[in-house]
């Protein structure tokens, strides 16, 4: 798997799945012990911190080079896992709504607003941020995009209710679970 990480981009970019999805998975199977024993169970949980730390400058770099052959040959793609994942909640973002709005998970657990237009506001700003990395909006717009008091739960519902890769490739799902952690 590592040489496919690292000499096959479309592999890392969008083929390649990631443990959060596949606790989630194996959580859900329902057999006993919620799928899984109880100790697999516990040091799966405590992944969610590691996989949740910022990128080191070495990591983010590394990251970056991968992208940048993946995202060469498909001008379709943002030019950033960050901004694809910006990308992919925008062309989402009316399903993201709907299917938030149909869920007491999201307003009860995450404490998302149960109304359209303050929930697309709150897509709208983890958007921004997460295109933060490019020279597209003013620091001034990013600040107030963190200062929606929905963006962080939003985010935190995402990376909860994400399948990695059938959502989104794992870089860009992993931008969303890092920023999630930092607001």
């Amino acid at each position: 798997y590592e040489a496919m990480e690292k000499q096959v981009p479309e592999y890392s970019c969008k083929v390649q799945g990631d443990a959060s999805s596949w606790r989630k998975v194996l959580k859900m199977a329902g057999y006993g012990n919620a799928g899984v024993p109880p100790l697999v169970s516990e040091r799966m949980d405590n992944a969610h911190e590691k996989e949740s730390a910022p990128l080191t400058e070495e990591a983010a770099q590394k990251q970056q080079m991968i992208w940048d052959d993946y995202s060469n040959a498909r001008p379709w793609v943002a030019s950033s896992p960050s901004q694809e994942a910006a990308s992919v909640l925008i062309r989402n973002r009316e399903m993201i709504v709907a299917d938030i709005l149909k869920s007491s998970v999201a307003t009860t657990n995450f404490g998302l607003p149960s109304d359209e237009a303050e929930l697309d506001d709150a897509m709208r700003s983890l958007a921004t941020i997460l295109c933060e990395d490019s020279d597209t909006y003013n620091d001034e717009t990013v600040q107030q995009c963190r200062e929606n008091q929905y963006v962080k739960a939003l985010a935190a519902f995402l990376d909860h209710r994400m399948c990695v890769p059938r959502d989104m490739g794992t870089l860009s799902a992993a931008s969303i679970k890092r920023l999630a952690s930092s607001l």
